[in-house]
């Protein structure tokens, strides 16, 4: 599947966040475990950005699919350290295109974004989390060369 012409793929920078936002919005709709919330998704997207901006270490990047100047899908993956690696992995979070513009390849493009830029990292693995309800996404994650593990993901909230 040939992705359109008109889109292309860079890093994000802060002006992007309100547009982000609202593609958080349409992804957390989709996901049971999170509700949208302008606020808090502004507040960590500039942080993330801030750090992929500065090199900060450990590293991360927050990656777009532009259509001329409209953002029309984001993911982002951060840096964290394996045990079981040995070193550096990357989480990859907050995948998502825009309804209008899913079908076309995009998705799979992003990833393989993140892909490159993990290797440039020196990253040996990527994981990821999906809500086990959406099919669609799980079926696309297959469909790109993700594979279900062995392990379940368990969650505390923590009061601060």
């Amino acid at each position: 599947m040939a992705i359109p012409d008109n889109i292309h793929f860079r890093p994000a920078v802060k002006a992007d966040i309100p547009a982000l936002c609202s593609l958080l919005e349409q992804l957390f709709t989709l996901e049971a475990d999170f509700q949208p919330d302008a606020e808090k998704q502004a507040r960590a997207l500039a942080r993330l950005i801030s750090h992929s901006e500065a090199g900060a270490s450990p590293g991360c990047l927050v990656w777009l699919a532009l259509d001329g100047q409209e953002v029309v899908g984001m993911c982002t993956v951060q840096v964290y350290i394996s045990t079981a690696e040995g070193g550096d992995v990357g989480l990859v979070e907050d995948v998502i295109v825009s309804a209008d513009y899913r079908q076309h390849g995009i998705g799979r493009e992003m990833l393989r974004g993140l892909e490159n830029w993990a290797r440039q990292q020196g990253l040996s693995r990527l994981q990821l989390l999906a809500d086990k309800h959406n099919q669609r996404a799980l079926a696309f994650y297959q469909r790109t060369g993700w594979c279900h593990t062995q392990l379940i993901c368990q969650r505390k909230t923590i009061s601060v």
